[in-house]
């Protein structure tokens, strides 16, 4: 067999595999865009029923498709002096915005500690601090909520935003082992050049952790955000419930029939800070959990 015979078998095979992998190729195809779509749905449903009239929210079979765009619905969120969404929404930020804060200086402040200092039982206490992270939530309930009742902070924002200043056991480990990549050199020659302690972690330790803090910051802001069992305990009256009590409030006795378009149209609205944080933060995201664990 000459080499042009060859090279012609060798083409017609690899033509034929080809061939016969595209159907497979359909096929998933296929399958992943009904599953994508199967995803979807419930979201397009969602904004579909946030821009229809109270009449056509009530029809069935419901469509799909507004048959006139109410965009009103949004405007009658804050304009309802009922539904307080306005102050809710308000709330909200405050809460998450704060927890952000006090739960990246107090867990960096820690897991600067425990990564960057030698000391007897240091591994006990690391230890203890990680089995925290057993306790259910249920477990601290109570007690907590006493506390915050005895000292008055009942029915406020306060309850809410004080424990992240206390740190997050599972904040602390993600940036401990962050901080323990970072070269020893570093701190060294910021030692050598007269920084303190506090400097070495102000200066060096966060200005080179952008990626961590940013997953941090995303973990906290939406557990904060979403976070529907602390303010139901917490909160009595309407002016300040956070976002997740306050959509299940619109759910309650003084709607004749329950304002799903507005409830949807609220739904959108909470959404909007979280998918703007993790557009805006997403590469940091991404580096932050790729690297942490990496030593």
């Amino acid at each position: 067999m000459n080499e042009s015979s060859v090279a012609r078998t060798r083409h017609t095979a690899g033509r034929t595999g080809t061939f016969r992998s595209d159907p497979v190729r359909i096929i998933c195809f296929v399958v992943l865009l009904g599953l994508t779509a199967a995803m979807l749905s419930p979201v397009w449903f969602m904004i579909s029923t946030s821009l229809k009239s109270p009449k056509e929210m009530l029809m069935f079979p419901p469509t799909w498709i507004p048959q006139t765009f109410a965009f009103d619905n949004f405007a009658e969120l804050f304009r309802n002096s009922d539904l307080k969404f306005g102050r809710q929404y308000a709330n909200s930020l405050i809460v998450a915005l704060l927890a952000v804060i006090g739960t990246v200086l107090s867990s960096s402040f820690v897991a600067f500690g425990f990564a960057r200092y030698s000391a007897k039982m240091k591994g006990f206490f690391f230890m203890l601090l990680m089995s925290t992270l057993m306790l259910p939530y249920p477990a601290v309930m109570i007690p907590q909520f006493i506390l915050f009742y005895k000292i008055g902070l009942h029915d406020s924002l306060l309850p809410l935003i004080v424990p992240s200043f206390f740190g997050s056991a599972y904040m602390v480990f993600l940036l401990r082992q962050f901080f323990l990549s970072l070269p020893n050199e570093l701190f060294d020659a910021g030692r050598m050049d007269g920084c303190s302690e506090i400097r070495l972690y102000w200066n060096i330790t966060l200005p080179l952790s952008g990626s961590v803090l940013a997953t941090v910051s995303i973990f906290t802001f939406i557990w904060s955000w979403n976070d529907l069992l602390a303010p139901v305990l917490y909160l009595d009256s309407q002016e300040n419930f956070t976002l997740p009590i306050g959509m299940a409030a619109m759910l309650s006795s003084k709607f004749r029939i329950a304002p799903w378009n507005l409830l949807m149209a609220a739904s959108i609205l909470s959404v909007l800070p979280i998918i703007a944080l993790f557009a805006v933060a997403q590469k940091r995201f991404v580096e932050g959990i790729v690297t942490t664990g990496i030593k």
